[in-house]
């Protein structure tokens, strides 16, 4: 027998023989070595009364596997064949409380809070997932600090901390402060009775109480089942805005609530706010009488100004509507600029990936897809583009894209994104195609353009990852990504850049003042854009945020261009 392997053995030896000497009731947990000098009441640990000096240090530093003895006596030590010197005294502690924890069964809030630190949806504040309350809103009695009960929200509670949320999107929306200041006097909304349907944010929130404050009357539902903020929700309810929405809602619960906005006895909206055409659609569905009484209609999205349009050609549209979606400030800064931002946020707190280096489709290039092709390129990805506009195809190819068919490259791209407004864009065939650990998500408003329906089959496996996460197994272990349910990603996924969303909202006001107080005969039954007017009057209540100076003309250079010296300064063909 060599001397390493004997000295070894011994040491061996010595360590089991000091184990054996420990107290039988102490049974270890995790073995220390100490000194000789620290107190017997709990060995390796100070007594209570002495500060802990160096514990982390000791705690957390680990010893090197070269300098410790094998078990089974082969020889052990450094790569030189140094053996390492067995501890004189070994001890070992017993951290009872530890023990107990860890054998302990973690209770159905432990379980939530140990899910949440390990890989926490960003999307989600604290107090919009933390309730611990499983009821459903609808079987709730709740009534806010002045005795109303005329709303349905998570829970009524959170609204302080959804008023400081409120709080803070105030300081980012410039435009409508401002607007609350100058038309406060007059109360221009006054008597208008507005039911909105929208996406219920600290934004939005800050558009509602400022509507309230011109003099309307407003009832409120969501127009997507994931993106409200309970906690906003709930700040509304409190201020007595009848609001009816929170996250997580099923089909059911959002048909529910909007009826309850629309359905009120002694009360008839003259207005409405739509974001999606769902209202709108619900209203003709079942309350076709009260567009007897409603003045005109508000609609901020791709897919509901398509539905507005679809109307008035089947002459079914019986009230004027105002396309703000098409108008200046919503297309070239909510739909560019928000999307451009927000597709990053969105991506990186739902699948933490890096985006340099990975192949990247992008379905439809119209301001959404800009601002996803632009926010992606600069990050490092692999852009490729598809479209069916040749107009927009050839902006595509002039911007350094490759314009693809979806065929061609759903084998070997890593993240699927639709910005289209149209329906089944990605097909089941496609989702076969692709690749193990794809993402797919949605940038539009709809969820129909992913047949998200074709994967509720028998022979794949759903599996929930995180908030709005879920894996797609397919019976051969490939499996997709699939964000938000094929929902609009970055209302569900992340939050919207609040300077932004202040441009929309006061498109969205100013549009509502303009359909609420215009002469009668001015609009007939059909979809209009905004005035150029306004959309300029919006652009220039933004610009003191920038301290930007605007240059003004002469009026000799006013009259060599044909303008009014105070615009508008383009005519309503021009392309911004």
């Amino acid at each position: 027998m060599s001397v390493q392997v004997a000295t070894v053995k011994l040491a061996d030896m010595e360590l089991k023989e000091a184990v054996r000497e420990r107290p039988a009731e102490a049974s270890p947990v995790l073995a220390a070595t100490v000194s000789p000098a620290e107190p017997d009441n709990c060995p390796g640990i100070p007594a209570p009364s002495q500060p802990v000096k160096g514990a982390p240090a000791s705690a957390m530093k680990r010893s090197d596997p070269a300098q410790r003895p094998r078990e089974g006596g082969e020889g052990a030590g450094s790569p030189e064949g140094a053996v390492s010197e067995a501890p004189r005294t070994v001890k070992k502690i017993q951290f009872a409380d530890q023990k107990r924890e860890f054998n302990k069964r973690p209770t159905k809030i432990g379980r939530r809070s140990l899910s949440r630190s390990i890989s926490q949806s960003s999307t989600d504040s604290y107090s919009s997932d933390s309730s611990d309350d499983e009821t459903s809103p609808r079987d709730k009695q709740q009534k806010n600090s002045k005795g109303s009960g005329d709303f349905c929200v998570k829970n009524i509670k959170q609204a302080e901390f959804g008023r400081r949320e409120i709080e803070i999107a105030e300081q980012e929306m410039p435009a409508l402060m401002a607007l609350r200041k100058r038309a406060q006097g007059e109360k221009p909304l006054s008597g208008a009775k507005i039911v909105g349907c929208t996406h219920i944010t600290a934004q939005t929130a800050v558009l509602i109480e400022t509507l309230g404050a011109l003099g309307a009357q407003c009832r409120w539902a969501a127009c997507n089942i994931y993106s409200t903020l309970n906690e906003v929700a709930a700040a509304l309810a409190e201020s007595g805005f009848p609001v009816f929405s929170w996250k997580g809602e099923s089909e059911d619960d959002f048909w529910w609530c909007i009826d309850r906005c629309v359905n009120v006895e002694g009360w008839q909206p003259n207005m409405i706010l739509d974001d999606g055409g769902d209202l709108t659609h619900w209203i003709y569905k079942k309350y076709p009488n009260m567009f007897k009484k409603i003045k005109g209609i508000v609609e901020e999205s791709v897919t509901g100004v398509h539905r507005l349009y679809q109307l008035s050609k089947a002459g079914k549209l019986c009230v004027p509507a105002m396309n703000v979606n098409d108008s200046v400030t919503k297309q070239k800064f909510d739909n560019l600029y928000c999307c451009r931002e927000s597709i990053l946020d969105g991506l990186k707190r739902t699948t933490d990936m890096m985006f340099g280096g990975k192949q990247v489709v992008v379905c439809g290039y119209g301001e959404v897809g800009k601002g996803c092709c632009a926010a992606l390129k600069a990050m490092g990805s692999i852009v490729y583009v598809t479209e069916i506009d040749p107009i927009c195809a050839l902006q595509a190819c002039m911007d350094g894209f490759r314009l693809v068919k979806l065929n061609e490259v759903i084998r070997q791209v890593d993240i699927v994104i639709t910005c289209t407004g149209n329906k089944n864009v990605v097909t089941r065939e496609h989702l076969d195609r692709m690749k193990n650990g794809c993402i797919v998500c949605n940038m539009g408003h709809s969820n129909t353009e992913i047949d998200v329906a074709s994967l509720r089959t028998p022979e794949l496996t759903w599996e929930r990852v995180r908030s709005q996460v879920d894996h797609v197994i397919w019976p051969d272990g490939k499996r997709i990504v699939l964000l938000a349910e094929g929902r609009l990603l970055n209302l569900s996924c992340s939050t919207v850049p609040t300077f932004v969303l202040s441009i929309t909202a006061t498109t969205q006001a100013l549009a509502l003042i303009e359909l609420y107080n215009a002469p009668e005969g001015r609009y007939k039954q059909d979809v209009y854009l905004l005035p150029k007017k306004m959309d300029e009057y919006v652009a220039s209540l933004h610009l003191p945020t920038f301290d930007a100076h605007l240059t003004e003309l002469s009026d000799e250079q006013a009259k060599y261009l044909g303008l009014n010296k105070n615009g508008p300064f383009k005519p309503n063909y021009y392309r911004y």
